[in-house]
């Protein structure tokens, strides 16, 4: 099933998701929706907020960055409740987008590498270190599991820059290749 992306300005997106639990609902086919709803859009991750969904898991796939990014090669993975452990000193800018917010690109700052902890489909339990693309993505969705998009890291005059374009992408005014939907 595709789901519809919830689009900046829409509730979900600013709430705090919550645990997913081992007797989540369909679990399995949700996880395969995700990733159908990612690949429909032609996204690189997908939180579940950015469907509706106010819950801790995400699913990524950097194979379409494999060409630049070798590390992203064969990274497909969906990530439940996952913490971020350590973060690097070292930071990496990158110009980032999002499903959630069609047509707006900008470059984030962000750690280059990551120690995570996170769950699997099956519920068992990983501790893995991302670097690169990977850590990218990774940091990314899981900013959308906490009511943040990539414009909240964005430095206050590129904020400012933009704050038009958000408002009128909050009143619908977007363009978009893929089914959306925005809920107040």
């Amino acid at each position: 099933m595709i789901y519809p992306i919830y689009i900046y300005g829409s509730s979900v997106l600013k709430r705090v998701a919550e645990e997913v639990t081992p007797d989540y609902p369909d679990l399995k086919r949700f996880v395969a929706d995700m990733f159908e709803t990612m690949y429909d859009s032609e996204g690189v991750g997908l939180a579940a907020p950015q469907i509706g969904h106010s819950v801790r898991m995400f699913v990524i796939d950097t194979d379409p960055f494999s060409d630049d990014y070798p590390e992203g090669k064969g990274f497909c993975k969906v990530f439940i409740n996952p913490e971020i452990i350590e973060s690097s000193e070292d930071t990496w800018l990158f110009n980032e987008g999002c499903l959630s917010l069609p047509g707006i690109r900008e470059d984030v700052v962000r750690p280059s590498s990551v120690k995570v902890r996170y769950f699997d489909e099956d519920f068992n339990e990983h501790i893995e270190q991302l670097d690169g693309i990977k850590a990218r993505v990774f940091q990314h969705e899981f900013d959308h599991l906490n009511g943040n998009v990539f414009t909240d890291r964005l430095a206050p005059l590129r904020k400012t820059l933009i704050k038009n374009r958000l408002q009128k992408m909050s009143k619908g005014a977007y363009k978009a290749s893929y089914r959306c939907k925005q809920v107040k």
